[in-house]
């Protein structure tokens, strides 16, 4: 019992470092001007909760975020439900959209993608 107790321990920090250096993080509107700023990549996430296709991306983006070639992208996690000027700003209209920034600019924007291999190519074009 013990052994299995100190799997699921180090198993569970493993996840939670292994997250903290994927790129991903909520998004910080400062945080997010600066590195535009200073013409660094990013991509900003539009999800919610309740959203299905949402459901269907996230371990994707999990997947893609952690990738040795996104490691100097970040991807800024936007609650669609919340981030109410962000989306305005950003002319943002559903969830499940990627907004893709590369040297202070806008390049991609996808909305609805679930298929790795079309997630992955919208978030190259900020590389």
């Amino acid at each position: 019992m013990k052994v299995i107790r100190r799997y699921l321990l180090a198993s569970s920090l493993l996840l939670v470092v292994s997250a903290a250096f994927a790129g991903e993080q909520p998004f910080n509107q400062a945080r997010f001007d600066r590195l535009n700023a200073d013409r660094k990549p990013n991509i900003v996430y539009f999800h919610a909760t309740w959203c299905p296709t949402c459901k269907v991306q996230q371990p994707i983006v999990d997947r893609l975020a952690a990738s040795p070639e996104m490691k100097d992208v970040t991807i800024f996690m936007a609650d669609y439900d919340k981030e109410v000027a962000l989306k305005r700003t950003l002319k943002v209209t559903q969830q499940s959209s990627f907004v893709v920034f590369k040297g202070g600019h806008e390049v991609a924007r996808s909305t609805g993608q679930t298929r790795e291999q079309d997630i992955k190519n919208t978030f190259a074009k900020a590389l």
